[in-house]
C-alpha cells in the first residue's frame, strides 16, 4: 500500500486488528503518539515528494537571440573570445594602452579579421542600455565600439608589431639579388666559359646558316644538355665539362664565383615591389593617424604617445628609405646586367633569369661527377681488362715452359734441356702441379731381401 493512502481508516484497522474496544478508538487515536508520528512522516513525505517532482522540471534557459550581428560573425567571435577567455574590458584596455606584454600578432589579426564593420559597431553601441540582454559577441561588440578609430589604430598596431620581420624578411631578398648581379658580371671564369661554349656551338654548326654567331641567349645554356653523342651515353654538356677539366682548370671556378645566384632566384621582383608599397602605405597612415588622432578623455588611451616614441625609436621612415634605396640600387644593377647580357630586364623577370643561371649551374655541376664517375668506371674496366690479360699470358707461359720441359725430342736431340730445366727451377714452374708419388708397396721392398738371401745361401752351399 503507498503511503499516501495512510491515514485514519488504517488506524482503526490496526486498533482492530488488536481487538481493542471500539470506544477507544477516538480517544487512542487522537492521544496515541503512534498516530502523530505517522502524521509528520505524511507532511515530511509530501514535502520531498514535491521538492523532488520540481527538481524533476528542468528549467528552461532563455536564449538570448541576436539583435544585429549576422550568424556568421557572431560564431567567429564566439570562438575567438573562447579561445582567449579575457574579459571584455581587459581586451579593450590592452589596445587603448597598447600594452605590448599582452599584445600579440595573432590577438590583434583575429580582431582585425573578425570584428564587424563600423557601420555595425554603431548599431551595438546603440544597444548600450540592453547589455544584459545581448549575447556575448554582440556584447563584446558594444564594450568595443567605445574605442574611438578602431579598425585604423588595430592596424597601426599590426604594422607596428610586425616591422622588424617585414623589414628581415625583404633585406635579404634585395641583398642576394643585388650580390647576384656583381657576381655575374665580375666573374671571368663564367665570361671563358661563354667563349668556349660559343667556340663549340660555332665548330659544330660550321656550314649552316647558325656558323659564325656572334652570341646566343643566356637561357640557351640549359638547352645544351638536350645535344646527345651518337651513342646517346653522353651530352654535349658533359663534353664541354671534360674540355675543362683537361684543358681551361680556371672555368671550374665559376659554380663557387655564383654563389647569391641561387638565392637570388628565389626572389619574385613583382613581390618585393608590393611589400615595398605596402610598407610605404602603412607609413602614411600611421603618420597621418598620430597627427590627427582625436583626443580621449579615457585614461587608459595611449595610442599616439606609444605610437609616436615607436615610430622614433624603431626609426621606421629611415629605416624603409634605406630599404627602399637599397631597392633602387638593385633594380638598376639589373638592368646594367641586361645590357651587358643583352636581354630585355623588363620582359625577363629576375626570378626567371637567375633560375635559368641556378639550374645550368646545378647541371654543369652534376655533369663534372657523372664524367668522374664515368671515368673511374672506365679506370675500372681497364684494370680489370689488364689484369686478366696479364693472367691468361701468364697462364700461356706456365703451359709452354712446362711443355718444353717435358717435351723431349723423339730423335734424342736434348739441346737446350739444361737451359730449361734451370730457368724453370729458378722460376719456380717446375714445382708446380707436381703429382703426388705413390707409396711403393711394403712387398715390393722384401722382394730384394729375399733375393740378396738367396744369393747368400747360394754363395755358401757352393762353397
Amino acid at each position: 500500500m503507498s503511503l499516501r493512502l495512510v491515514n485514519y481508516n488504517v488506524c482503526k484497522w490496526v486498533l482492530l486488528s488488536f481487538n481493542m474496544p471500539y470506544e477507544c478508538y477516538s480517544v487512542y487515536l487522537e492521544s496515541s503518539l503512534y498516530c502523530l508520528w505517522i502524521n509528520i512522516f505524511l507532511s515530511v513525505q509530501k514535502k520531498t515528494e514535491a521538492s523532488e517532482e520540481k527538481k524533476t522540471i528542468p528549467t528552461k534557459k532563455k536564449v538570448k537571440e541576436l539583435r544585429v550581428l549576422d550568424p556568421k560573425t557572431a560564431q567567429n567571435l564566439s570562438i575567438f573570445l573562447g579561445s582567449y577567455r579575457m574579459p571584455y574590458e581587459d581586451i579593450k584596455n590592452i589596445i587603448l594602452e597598447v600594452n605590448e606584454d599582452m599584445l600579440s600578432e595573432a590577438l590583434i589579426q583575429n580582431l582585425v579579421k573578425h570584428l564587424p564593420e563600423q557601420k555595425v559597431l554603431s548599431e551595438l553601441a546603440q544597444l548600450k542600455n540592453e547589455y544584459d540582454d545581448l549575447c556575448e559577441p554582440e556584447q563584446f561588440g558594444v564594450v568595443m565600439s567605445s574605442v574611438k578609430m578602431l579598425r585604423p589604430r588595430l592596424n597601426s598596431i599590426l604594422f607596428k608589431l610586425t616591422f622588424e620581420e617585414h623589414i628581415n624578411n625583404i633585406k635579404p631578398s634585395i641583398r642576394a639579388v643585388t650580390l647576384a648581379c656583381e657576381e655575374l658580371k665580375k666573374s671571368e671564369s663564367f665570361n671563358r666559359l661563354l667563349e668556349l661554349i660559343l667556340l663549340v656551338g660555332n665548330y659544330m654548326n660550321s656550314g649552316s646558316r647558325n656558323a659564325q654567331s656572334l652570341g646566343f641567349k643566356l637561357n640557351f645554356l640549359c638547352k645544351i644538355r638536350d645535344t646527345k653523342s651518337a651513342d646517346q651515353k653522353t651530352t654535349l654538356l658533359h663534353f664541354i665539362a671534360e674540355i675543362c677539366e683537361e684543358k681551361y682548370r680556371d672555368i671550374l671556378k665559376f659554380p663557387e664565383e655564383l654563389e647569391h645566384v641561387e638565392s637570388a632566384s628565389k626572389v619574385s621582383a613583382q613581390i618585393l615591389k608590393s611589400n615595398l608599397g605596402a610598407m610605404e602605405q602603412q607609413i602614411l597612415h600611421l603618420e597621418r593617424d598620430i597627427k590627427k588622432f582625436p583626443q580621449s578623455e579615457n585614461q587608459h588611451d595611449k595610442f599616439v604617445e606609444k605610437m609616436t616614441i615607436s615610430f622614433i625609436c624603431l626609426s621606421i621612415s629611415f629605416q624603409y628609405d634605406k630599404l627602399s634605396n637599397m631597392h633602387k640600387q638593385m633594380v638598376k644593377l639589373y638592368e646594367n646586367l641586361g645590357e651587358y647580357f643583352i636581354f630585355d630586364s623588363k620582359t625577363v623577370s629576375i626570378e626567371e633569369f637567375f633560375g635559368d643561371l641556378n639550374d645550368f649551374r646545378t647541371l654543369f655541376l652534376e655533369a663534372v661527377k657523372e664524367n668522374h664517375k664515368r671515368k673511374e668506371m672506365e679506370e675500372k674496366t681497364r684494370r680489370a681488362k689488364l689484369a686478366k690479360e696479364k693472367a691468361e699470358q701468364e697462364k700461356l707461359e706456365r703451359q709452354k715452359k712446362k711443355k718444353q720441359l717435358i717435351d723431349i725430342n723423339k730423335e734424342g736431340d736434348e739441346t737446350g734441356v739444361m737451359d730449361n730445366l734451370l730457368e724453370a727451377l729458378q722460376s719456380g714452374a717446375a714445382f708446380r702441379d707436381r703429382r703426388k708419388r705413390i707409396p711403393r708397396n711394403p712387398d715390393n721392398r722384401r722382394v730384394p731381401l729375399e733375393r740378396s738371401r738367396s744369393r747368400h745361401n747360394g754363395a755358401i752351399s757352393s762353397k
